[in-house]
């Protein structure tokens, strides 16, 4: 090889590289929310709602097969923001940003990645939520639905989302995965449509249906609102909101997900003052930083829809069918998460197996609690792209 040959050959590969360090980057580019409407919709239930829309944003482009779709569904207070900023000003990216992007575990490279809010989502006062619910107007009578709206079930989420991907022509679901509420939902996917889901990684999930406890659990968590006068049994539209029930109910959602012993290093026996005294009613600094954290939550949070999605977690389960689960299977529980400890996960991976499916386990570490599966997920980056691999 001569010379100039050489010298061309160094910058092809010099060239090569640099475009591929430029491709392995984060999902922190500027994304689009979408919005999905079905003019009619028929729940599990019976029941009919029309109108009904879904806000949507997807990352990555989708082949002309359409085969390489990965759909990501949100927990408990989540939306469908999962990677990249809405404004370059945005202070952070969505919150799995650390796992979705080029050359991440979840490689919108290869994938494109088509994430939702879920029906009755809770956070509807935000402008970047679109959700159909007791707060959306009935257009049958010109007013919010309140209570009048039907119960929905994961099924429903799920019912809904499949919509949005018959209007894109999508037919096969590469993965589907998700964290808590999340987990659940993913896991309807391959129970609601197992000819469509090729794979779930479930993150800090039950498994494959809620227990007695965490419906217990999940009862606490709604108390609040419905003890708050002014929730009024649901009819508050236009009138003074039960803002004290939902900053309450969300104080106690973030406590049960958080780690003790993340929160004994963050907060310990603290004052929220110095020379606090709990006989003269002082606070400590855990009580009212959570109190606080609830306040600001709450003014875009909807009691109704937080109400609906406490329910429609309440029914989840899919023991009924999960025989025509056919699935491979990820799951990544958290070792300190009290809501679904790792032997829900366990307990789902040997029903799974004992049936033929592949599942595989991978366990967060940490002092977390139900929230090392959003903070800490990227220690499971290597055991995601092995398995998204396979």
């Amino acid at each position: 090889m001569n010379v100039t040959l050489r010298a061309a050959a160094r910058l092809a590969v010099a060239l090569a590289a640099a475009l591929a360090a430029a491709a392995a980057q984060p999902y922190d580019g500027i994304v689009k929310k979408e919005v999905f409407t079905l003019p009619s919709y028929t729940t599990v239930g019976g029941k009919t709602i029309k109108n009904v829309r879904i806000g949507y944003e997807s990352y990555g482009r989708l082949n002309a097969a359409k085969d390489n779709v990965i759909v990501v569904s949100h927990f408990f207070t989540g939306t469908s923001h999962a990677a990249g900023r809405y404004a370059a000003e945005d202070k952070a990216p969505g919150y799995w940003d650390s796992i979705i992007g080029a050359g991440r575990p979840i490689d919108t490279d290869r994938f494109f990645v088509i994430a939702t809010d879920t029906l009755v989502n809770l956070n509807t006062k935000d402008k970047n939520v679109t959700t159909t619910g007791p707060a959306t107007i009935n257009p049958d009578t010109g007013k919010p639905w309140g209570l009048a709206f039907p119960v929905v079930s994961m099924r429903d989420f799920i019912n809904v989302q499949k919509a949005l991907l018959d209007s894109l022509g999508i037919r096969k679901i590469y993965a589907a995965v998700g964290a808590s509420g999340g987990a659940i939902q993913s896991v309807e996917w391959s129970a609601a449509y197992p000819e469509m889901v090729d794979r779930v990684i479930a993150v800090i999930g039950p498994g494959l249906e809620i227990d007695a406890y965490m419906i217990g659990m999940l009862n606490v968590w709604a108390l609040p609102i419905s003890m708050d006068p002014k929730w009024n049994n649901g009819d508050y539209y236009g009138k003074d909101e039960p803002l004290e029930g939902v900053a309450q109910a969300l104080k106690i959602v973030t406590l049960t997900a958080s780690g003790s012993g993340a929160l004994d290093k963050r907060f310990g026996r603290k004052w929220a003052v110095e020379g606090g005294d709990p006989l003269q009613g002082k606070a400590y600094a855990i009580e009212e930083q959570f109190y606080k954290t609830g306040h600001a939550r709450a003014a875009t949070v909807d009691a109704n829809h937080y109400l609906y999605t406490v329910k429609a977690n309440q029914l989840f389960s899919v023991m009924d069918r999960v025989k025509s689960i056919r699935a491979k299977f990820l799951f990544i529980p958290a070792r300190s998460d009290l809501i679904f400890p790792p032997a829900l996960s366990e307990k789902a991976a040997a029903t799974l197996r004992a049936q033929g499916n592949q599942v595989e386990l991978f366990v967060i570490e940490g002092d977390g609690g139900h929230y090392d599966g959003l903070f800490q997920i990227t220690q499971a980056d290597k055991a995601i792209r092995d398995f998204l691999a396979r």
